[in-house]
């Protein structure tokens, strides 16, 4: 099964298309400067019809900047989520659960599947569905299990689809208790790169979700 991933990003009212800018600070600065003129507002739109012209059009008067140059390519943005919490449970035990993935959906219910890749243990394809932002998000990624700590720390990185890497750690806390946190760190999808100031709360609240059903969870066993 390849990697794929897929969303959509509300559209404005407003206008402005672009192929390529090779100045980005000259582009925002006049950006700004339009937004702050009785001008409307524009919108920023990727164009993939030509990879050697630019094109900004103001839908307010119709003119035009054009360049030639190589096709635009964003630049992407890394953000990083850390969650922690005291569950009770011995670290050896909350280890052993978290050291088999495919039982992750079990308290991350946006993990619709993970699946171990047969004849390579330390890989892993997972499977993301969610609704966020008015919308349905289906994400795949292929992630590298890398060595862990027996009973101290597991951890990957994506190696194909949704950008990512992370680690979760296990601190003892006495015999029945241990605190576990979780470090995240994921590429914001380019889709995804107007809200990117959402993205991060809305991990947060994802993960800490996770975190708190798997302390539930933990007490059933």
């Amino acid at each position: 099964m390849s990697s794929m991933a897929s969303c959509t990003v509300p559209t404005t009212k407003s206008i402005v298309c672009f192929r390529k800018i090779t100045k980005p600070a000259a582009f925002l600065s006049m950006l700004h400067r339009s937004s702050s003129s009785s001008s409307p507002r524009m919108l920023l739109l990727l164009s993939s019809s030509s990879a050697n012209s630019a094109k900004l059009l103001n839908s307010n008067n119709g003119s035009s900047i054009s360049s030639s140059s190589k096709p635009f390519r964003p630049v992407m943005q890394w953000q990083d989520v850390t969650v922690k919490m005291v569950v009770d449970a011995p670290a050896s035990v909350a280890y052993k659960l978290y050291a088999d993935r495919e039982m992750f959906p079990k308290w991350m219910p946006f993990l619709s599947s993970v699946e171990a890749m047969e004849g390579s243990p330390d890989l892993s394809r997972y499977l993301v569905k969610l609704e966020s932002f008015g919308q349905n998000i289906e994400y795949h990624f292929l992630a590298k299990n890398l060595q862990p700590i027996p009973d101290r720390k597991i951890h990957w990185r994506s190696i194909e689809g949704f950008e990512n890497r992370g680690s979760v750690r296990f601190f003892p806390r006495g015999p029945s208790s241990c605190l576990v946190e979780i470090n995240f760190s994921y590429e914001v999808p380019n889709a995804f790169a107007p809200v990117a100031f959402a993205m991060k709360p809305f991990m947060e609240k994802l993960i800490r979700g996770g975190l708190e059903r798997f302390a539930t969870f933990v007490k059933t066993i």
